[in-house]
């Protein structure tokens, strides 16, 4: 009986009846009644019936798919795609065109960049310069101003540009040595009677620099012009040039 059972639990299916076989006792002769048999075999159907209908309804109350919840997050997932896409092409863009105006000096935004830069320095006036003085503060060198607007000084010791700017050009005769300093595209000095001279030409040059040196034995003449004409409004102050303009 034991075994036909075990046999209908591991095929969990239902079942309508089951034949049970019981052994024969040795001590006893007399059988039990057929109802008692029959009795024992509606308990083995309902017991087998039970477990199997358990089965079912436990299968039967499990969620099913959502397949609209799938179909949006396939939606979103299509849209941070795309996203994504429009994103890298923008990166792409951007760095093609940062290589390009670094390899190619001439591109038609380093063009804009180089006149606007160009038209902000060309629209100083030469009167918006702070002046300093071309000697230093411990040289004995006796700074005069001459009727037609030239600093002049005969004196050993280091020579100083009047303001910042840039080295247009350097010359040289017997030894001595002239040098033109460009401060805008129209405001420049130029200074002669140099021995030495420190800076190259497109070398930037500053106030608080020496850009040469005299030896004492010449005459050292800085001249200041604005389009090519000697600027006379200036004077000096404890031989430091100011404007007066």
């Amino acid at each position: 009986m034991m075994e036909q059972l075990d046999y209908a639990e591991m095929l969990e299916i239902p079942v309508n009846t089951v034949n049970v076989t019981k052994k024969r006792s040795i001590f006893k002769r007399k059988q039990k009644n057929q109802p008692q048999e029959d009795n024992i075999k509606e308990r083995v159907v309902e017991s087998v019936n039970e477990r199997v209908g358990a089965y079912v309804i436990s299968e039967d109350v499990s969620d099913p798919p959502k397949p609209e919840k799938l179909k949006t997050v396939g939606k979103r997932d299509k849209k941070s795609i795309i996203l994504w896409t429009e994103a890298a092409l923008v990166g792409i863009i951007a760095l093609a065109i940062f290589v390009t105006n670094l390899l190619v000096p001439s591109t038609v935004i380093n063009t804009f960049i180089s006149s606007f830069s160009k038209t902000t320095e060309e629209e100083l006036v030469y009167s918006q310069f702070k002046l300093s003085s071309v000697v230093n503060d411990f040289s004995e060198a006796e700074v005069t101003l001459s009727e037609d607007g030239v600093l002049c000084f005969t004196a050993e010791g280091s020579v100083y540009p009047v303001c910042d700017g840039t080295v247009a050009s350097v010359t040289e005769t017997d030894g001595v040595y002239t040098m033109e300093i460009k401060h805008t595209s129209t405001f420049t000095s130029k200074i002669t009677g140099l021995n030495n001279a420190y800076s190259a030409v497109g070398t930037k040059v500053e106030s608080n620099i020496p850009v040469g040196y005299s030896d004492g034995n010449a005459e050292v003449r800085v001249t200041l012009y604005d389009n090519g004409t000697v600027l006379t409004c200036i004077k000096l102050d404890n031989e430091t040039p100011v404007w007066t303009v």
